[in-house]
């Protein structure tokens, strides 16, 4: 901690000095001609003055912290440093773990998506989480709003009773003593007991825009794969496949309606080689080669069925839902194509929207579900 402290010292800066010099006992105790020849001189006389109020401070609160059941911190130097970090390029320095920690071992996959993800795209990364958890992988994401919220979600209720599932990892962007945003709280404590909490910073660290798409790097390192399930074409999801990609990580997407812009940034990933999905089941074939439980229950089965496309409401012979398909249309056009006065139309979509089975979107769309 003192060394990441250091004015001056970046991550890369850090690992050049560890590597030279090994423990950072030995960077603290070597001679400021060894130093220079690893950093500019201003490092090296900072490297070599005793640690500030604020350093002394900070490592007393984080001895604190780590008194506290379930909490640790795991360094480059440490066994239980994650494997699939050590091969990433820019691994972090230290990782402030809340939680299960054997899950950093675990076959993972990393879920993200759009913070102001559809009821569909919310719905998708709930079911796909919950799937996966219970076959056996370990769901990671960023603890935000929208897709990141649903998929922890479904991988603890994929988790829950099951010995075998994965569960999930909530990669944050703060000290890992800070819930952001402040919404998730409540779900920031059902991760920290059934799964685990992930943080390259110290305590302490407010919510910094400049960390979200840096801590990208750890969601996609500690992954098998990423899943973007919606993503604007200026997305920062794609900030994390495009890092995946660059790890050697495979990326997945789940594709959506061409008038969609949530669905943009998802075909553009496809274009460039990602591979589509239209159920966990093509995640899990994909990814074979990790163990995972022979039987999935009943649920799941049915639950990736419907994922695949099976119409759920298809014998229901609706003629509202037929003719609102997929796609986003006004109350005019739907009008039209069911030949119906405004307040029986108006009725029926509120019917609808109330069973979960269409969405309203901004402008006076509607958009049928599955």
């Amino acid at each position: 901690m003192r060394l990441e402290q250091t004015a001056g010292v970046g991550a890369e800066t850090a690992r050049r000095l560890l590597a030279a010099f090994g423990l950072p006992a030995n960077i603290f105790s070597t001679s400021f001609s060894a130093l220079r020849q690893i950093v500019p001189e201003r490092v090296a006389h900072a490297l070599l003055a005793a640690p500030s109020d604020a350093t002394l401070g900070l490592i007393e609160r984080t001895l604190e912290w780590l008194r506290q059941p379930a909490n640790q911190l795991f360094t480059l130097a440490d066994a239980g440093y994650p494997q699939a970090l050590l091969d990433i390029a820019d691994p972090p320095l230290m990782l402030y773990v809340k939680g299960r920690a054997e899950l950093l071992a675990r076959p993972a996959l990393a879920v993200v998506g759009s913070r102001n993800a559809t009821v569909q795209g919310i719905a998708n990364a709930d079911r796909f989480a919950e799937i996966l958890s219970q076959r056996g992988l370990t769901v990671i994401s960023g603890l935000a709003l929208g897709v990141d919220a649903a998929a922890h979600q479904g991988a603890l209720r994929g988790a829950a009773g099951n010995a075998e599932a994965g569960s999930t990892i909530a990669v944050i962007g703060t000290g890992a003593d800070i819930v952001y945003p402040a919404r998730n709280r409540g779900l920031a404590h059902q991760i920290a007991e059934a799964g685990c909490i992930v943080s390259e910073y110290a305590l302490g660290m407010p919510g910094i825009a400049a960390n979200f798409p840096r801590r990208n790097r750890i969601v996609s390192g500690l992954a098998r794969g990423v899943l973007v399930v919606e993503a604007a074409a200026q997305s920062g999801s794609l900030i994390t496949a495009r890092m995946a990609g660059e790890q050697g990580r495979d990326v997945f997407a789940i594709p959506g309606s061409i008038h969609s812009p949530l669905s943009k940034g998802c075909h553009q990933l496809i274009k460039q080689g990602a591979k589509l999905v239209e159920s966990a089941q093509d995640i899990l074939e994909e990814l074979h080669s990790f163990h995972s439980p022979a039987k999935a229950p009943a649920s799941v089965a049915a639950g990736e069925a419907l994922a695949a496309g099976e119409d759920p409401v298809e014998a229901s012979d609706d003629k509202l839902l037929r003719q609102l398909g997929y796609d986003p249309v006004s109350f005019d056009v739907l009008a039209a194509r069911c030949d119906s006065d405004a307040a029986s139309l108006n009725g029926r979509l509120l019917e609808l929207e109330l069973a979960g089975l269409i969405e309203v979107l901004p402008g006076g769309l509607y958009r049928r579900l599955d």
